[in-house]
């Protein structure tokens, strides 16, 4: 097949890309159909700055995607390039040497993707080979470099990514998962050490790996995707647009500092979110789903979220990201807010524990189900099933003085799928005293008496208090923090919405939303 056949027919024919695999939910392909969104995004950003001009005719821009996988982003990269300097540099050849030689960059993130991006962009996994586009590379690689990179480690950590030692410290031949962009210290140097000199990148684009695998398991594995966001950004490019989960917006281990800079920089221009990873990514599940951002370094101010859920897309123009510590993904949820914050109640956060409340981890197995002198109540959660027993007092280490007090279990983690109307809490405890639970359960306490604990307990099974912890409860974990906008009531009597939606204010068109969002919980009574 020609070189010209090659660029015009991709269109007329099965696009390959859309039917690899995916390495993992953490190495996710991007689907053509995605990568073009993103690029007519930028395009659309570049055309507002430049006076109408389109980013595609600009011979002299430089693109850069760090980290790519199947190469999708250099392709279609190059494929509007080709088409949109074919007036200025009609010669096919010419024009397809100055865009691969001059514009259009990539780092691998491993040896296989590096062979399958040059495979997309120059029709060939050697950069100079017989079969490739290009004509005028002297090096296999071309400019898609991949060379293997170790990590730095700080006694059982790499100090760049925080892989752990025990499971990344491979010998050559395996992968070791260490990623060229974010293992240097000074980024433009490692620029000019892959590409030579005068290596200002207009655009940096792409989809980063998500999250560093082999630690924990599952969510408590590290979140990675941030630093190859701040390293991109230390390359000072005019734009920058990313595919990133979204479980920074209100959570995620390690992101305090990156979401503080992401809401409050200015420079976000446009946010598109997709709270169903799946409508992004077919066939993928990405808990908290996944959203893509444009950062402008020129752009000082409000930014255009679009939230899109369903297939719909529901635009929200001039956003003002800085107006919480956490982001509202739904914008009909902020006047909701809005309310029952403008009266300035304490919150519930005053009385709920952190992480392990008492000391005593998930896997504990010190306990039985026989009560007796010196042993109290222990609730637990083995298997995924709710179990109580009894273990010695001594083996409690924090909290002590919660013991004999009221209080109520409320599970850390509750996940049920994505759609809604969803629980988004499980169900709670009304704990007796003396009692103590494992790792499983955060506590609400101290309460006076029994009558104070259901009180809050009734609290907690409306769909008020549950909505409020939805706008920061972005994964299955609901820890401390996702409390934060609860506030306190009294505690003597039985709450329900209808006492609550009255005494903030609540509108019925916000009710029916609410009621959308979050189902019922199974009604018990409480005696306060």
């Amino acid at each position: 097949m020609s070189m010209q056949v090659g660029f015009t027919l991709r269109g007329r024919n099965p696009d390959v890309l859309t039917c690899i695999a995916n390495l993992s939910n953490d190495e996710v392909f991007t689907p053509p159909e995605f990568a073009n969104r993103m690029l007519d995004t930028l395009a659309d950003a570049w055309a507002a700055d430049h006076s109408g001009a389109n980013i595609w005719t600009d011979k002299k821009v430089k693109f850069l995607d760090p980290f790519t996988k199947s190469g999708v982003f250099l392709r279609e990269i190059t494929r509007r390039l080709n088409e949109g300097l074919a007036a200025e540099m009609p010669d096919l050849q010419v024009r397809v040497d100055h865009i691969l030689t001059k514009q259009v960059f990539g780092i691998g993130i491993t040896h296989l993707t590096s062979l399958l991006a040059r495979r997309s962009l120059y029709c060939s996994k050697h950069a100079n080979g017989e079969h490739s586009v290009a004509g005028s590379f002297t090096t296999e690689s071309g400019n898609i470099w991949f060379e293997r990179v170790e990590h730095a480690w700080d006694e059982a950590k790499c100090k760049y990514c925080g892989a752990p030692k025990a499971t990344f410290d491979r010998k050559k031949g395996l992968e070791n998962h260490a990623y060229a962009f974010i293992h240097a210290d000074n980024i433009k140097t490692r620029m000019t050490e892959l590409f030579g000199d005068d290596m200002q990148f207009d655009v940096i684009v792409g989809n980063p790996p998500y999250q560093m695998t082999g630690g924990a398991g599952g969510s408590s594995d590290s979140s990675i995707y941030h630093l190859f966001v701040q390293q991109a950004l230390k390359l000072e490019p005019r734009y920058t647009c990313m595919v990133i989960p979204s479980r920074w917006m209100a959570g995620g281990r390690g992101l305090d500092e990156f979401r503080a800079q992401m809401l409050n920089s200015g420079h976000l221009r446009s946010l598109a979110d997709f709270p169903d990873s799946g409508d992004a990514f077919p066939g993928v599940q990405i808990k908290g789903g996944v959203c893509y951002f444009l950062w402008d370094a020129a752009h000082q101010g409000t930014c255009d979220v679009t939230r899109v859920a369903g297939g719909e897309e529901h635009l929200q123009k001039n956003r003002q990201l800085g107006e919480f510590d956490v982001f509202v993904r739904d914008e009909r949820a902020l006047g909701i807010l809005r309310k029952v914050l403008s009266k300035k109640e304490p919150s519930v956060l005053d009385l709920v524990s952190g992480d392990t409340p008492f000391g005593i981890a998930t896997n504990f197995e010190d306990w039985n189900e026989k009560g007796g002198p010196g042993r109290i109540a222990l609730h637990l959660i083995s298997r995924g099933k709710r179990m109580s027993g009894f273990t010695k007092r001594a083996n409690i280490r924090k909290n002590i003085d919660l013991l004999d007090a009221w209080k109520v279990l409320v599970p850390e983690a509750y996940g049920a799928g994505e759609t809604f109307p969803h629980q988004i809490l499980g169900k709670e405890i009304v704990a007796a005293p003396p009692s103590a639970c494992t790792q499983s359960y955060l506590v609400a306490s101290p309460f006076r008496s029994e009558r104070a604990a259901k009180s809050f307990a009734s609290y907690y099974r409306t769909r008020l208090f549950r909505f409020l912890v939805s706008l920061r409860k972005i994964t299955q974990h609901a820890l401390r923090s996702t409390y934060s906008w609860v506030p306190q009531q009294s505690w003597d009597k039985t709450w329900t919405d209808e006492l609550l939606y009255k005494k903030y204010g609540i509108t019925k068109d916000e009710i029916a939303f609410i009621e959308s969002m979050i189902r019922p919980m199974d009604a018990e009574l409480f005696d306060v």
